[in-house]
């Protein structure tokens, strides 16, 4: 059986999911700052709301790994029918 062409992995999408990741966990504890020094709650929103941000972004690199990965076996798929079609006629 014949793989499908891999595509090149692209550095430039990793460097933004990691940097989308930094930020995001970033502005979370900004405002979990703000929020612990208005109420006086010391580290409480701060703790929360990263461990939040954090648990959100693995989320959803699940389900953008998922989604690939179903993308990725439904060609593997159509490539794998072209051929046995080809093989046939």
């Amino acid at each position: 059986m014949k793989l499908l062409p891999r595509k090149p992995v692209s550095a430039a999408d990793n460097l933004g999911r990691g940097m989308d990741f930094a930020l995001v966990t970033l502005v979370f504890l900004g405002i979990g700052w703000a929020l612990d020094r208005w109420l006086g709650t010391q580290p409480l929103f701060m703790i929360g709301l990263v461990v939040f941000a954090m648990v959100g972004q693995f989320v959803r690199m699940w389900f953008d790994y998922d989604a690939a990965m179903t993308k990725l076996e439904d060609e593997r798929r159509a490539g794998a029918s072209a051929q046995t079609r080809a093989k046939s006629a």
